[in-house]
């Protein structure tokens, strides 16, 4: 089948970016929806009128974002079936499940509880309406689970079969698919950076409250002392969830944990790159270094993927040519495997259609025999099983860096906080408020490497992304990337200045306006 690659690479880049947007406002939705419902748990336990100022103010900004953040959403799911129909073909007997479970009761219970939230004020009691606040951020959680959980099976896809008479994949076991580990370790990971970006946005906002208005130092104390509290146990959580993802990639996507270290050479004893700069000229299967200068912690990455000292880690040259003494199957294989398990699918279908009953049999059997390497049959040559090294190793690199920056400044943050230096801490209060876009940053660094360092699969080693477009024209999809660029961008620019006017007004001494 010939791929039209310029609309293969139009869909992505459509996609990566509808996503990259979307995922902007999603973390800040996650955590800022805790901290205001703890915020105003501390009113309603203490009666204290200066928290409920608190809680309203950032209460009205996880608003602002809500509302705009869900219209860049609702596109991603459009895209499915525009752009990625053959993709949607092959894996809606999976998605259908979670997605209604997603729409049905975590939608709702946002979107009913929300109004609550709003508008409730002093027209429900206190204890209702803290209620509907927690809800609002149970809900909201709850939708990412479903969305991870979808997004999860297609990096580990399990409890299905596929089924040869329709060429879609069918769930078998429900429960499978819900406590996939992959999935499970990415939505808690996901959620705990969601929850560390929530927190820095609320300390960086805090911090310039300090820096413009000695008046604002009561509200921006209470502040800080809620979302560092909440980012220094989410921080610490977050570094938990970080193994546990790392593991299961060592286990499931292995070419991707190669990528993420640039490991090229399999080792026993595997190091950690804690810095290092990547040898641009490297390629698979060449003689070239790795790296140009690297630090490495020793053993650091067997004891992460095995917990072992001794324990080997492939690299992409031994996932790529194989490496007969480790028992490791080569890319060239499992692709003339692949092609047998198509040809054979083809026969099955051609007998079928034929009543040739006794052919369709065999044509099955054999098809079985070879079904787990059926995407590697729509590959043409080895090397394309090699997602882009130097996106995915430094993406990984930079969020890790980023994940260390968010501990140490949530625990500063806390620590001048709780023993009143804060506001004299005028150098911390400029590197908290400096910090602001990092949280976002390392959210989106996340998403790549968990989404660049998959491919070239669209469904891990059943669907490469070039098989699961719409058969539509190139240019229609270039004309939708540059309107939805367009429209994302002009909601971004909406957001910001929304939420820069309120604070602006918070910081001149105004009400919760």
């Amino acid at each position: 089948m010939t791929v039209d690659t310029s609309l293969v690479d139009w869909s992505r880049a459509q996609f990566a970016l509808t996503a990259i947007y979307h995922f902007l406002f999603v973390p800040l939705t996650l955590g800022l929806s805790f901290i205001v419902a703890i915020m105003e748990t501390i009113y309603v336990t203490t009666g204290d009128e200066k928290w409920k100022e608190v809680t309203l103010f950032w209460m009205k900004l996880f608003g602002i974002n809500f509302a705009i953040g869900l219209a860049t959403g609702i596109i991603m799911e459009f895209e499915f079936g525009t752009n990625w129909a053959n993709y949607s073909w092959f894996v809606g007997d999976i998605f259908g499940a979670p997605l209604a479970i997603e729409g049905i009761m975590a939608f709702f219970l946002e979107s009913t509880f929300f109004a609550v939230m709003f508008f409730g004020w002093n027209r429900v009691s206190k204890k209702f309406h803290l209620l509907a606040t927690w809800l609002v951020a149970i809900g909201s959680n709850l939708s990412a689970l479903w969305i991870l959980v979808a997004n999860g099976w297609m990096q580990h896809p399990v409890g299905m079969q596929f089924n040869p008479e329709t060429a879609r994949s069918e769930m078998v076991n429900f429960w499978d698919v819900i406590f996939n580990p992959n999935a499970f370790n990415k939505f808690l990971h996901t959620i705990s950076a969601g929850y560390i970006t929530a927190a820095i946005f609320v300390v960086a906002i805090s911090a310039w409250f300090l820096l413009k208005n000695e008046k604002m130092r009561d509200f921006a104390r209470r502040s800080i002392l809620v979302a560092a509290s909440f980012g220094l146990i989410t921080s610490s959580y977050n570094i938990l969830t970080g193994d546990n993802s790392a593991f299961t990639v060592v286990h499931n996507q292995p070419v991707k944990l190669a990528a993420m270290e640039g490991l090229y050479n399999g080792k026993q004893g595997a190091d950690i790159v804690a810095f290092g700069i990547l040898n641009p000229r490297k390629r698979v299967g060449d003689k070239e270094e790795d790296f140009i200068f690297a630090i490495s912690i020793p053993k650091a990455l067997s004891i992460l993927g095995y917990h072992k000292l001794d324990a080997y880690i492939p690299g992409l040259n031994d996932l790529v040519f194989g490496n007969e003494n480790r028992g490791i199957e080569s890319a060239a294989s499992k692709i003339a495997k692949g092609k047998k398990a198509l040809a054979a699918l083809k026969a099955y279908k051609e007998a079928k259609k034929s009543g040739n009953e006794q052919k369709a049999k065999a044509a099955l059997a054999e098809f079985r025999q070879y079904e787990k390497y059926m995407g590697y049959g729509f590959l043409d040559k080895p090397e394309e099983i090699v997602p882009n090294v130097p996106i995915v190793f430094y993406s990984f690199h930079l969020m890790v860096g980023l994940g260390i920056w968010f501990f140490i400044l949530m625990a500063v943050m806390l620590y001048k906080t709780m023993t009143g230096s804060l506001a004299q801490s005028r150098a911390w209060l400029k590197l908290a408020f400096y910090s602001l876009p990092l949280g976002f940053l390392a959210n989106e660094l996340g998403w790549i490497v968990a989404e660049v360092g998959r491919q070239p699969w669209a469904v891990q080693d059943l669907l490469p992304v070039k098989m699961a477009t719409t058969h539509i024209s190139t240019i229609s999809v270039m004309i939708t990337f540059w309107m939805f660029a367009f429209i994302f961008t002009l909601l971004l620019i909406a957001e910001v200045r929304i939420m820069a006017t309120q604070v602006k007004l918070k910081a001149g001494g105004g009400k919760n306006v």
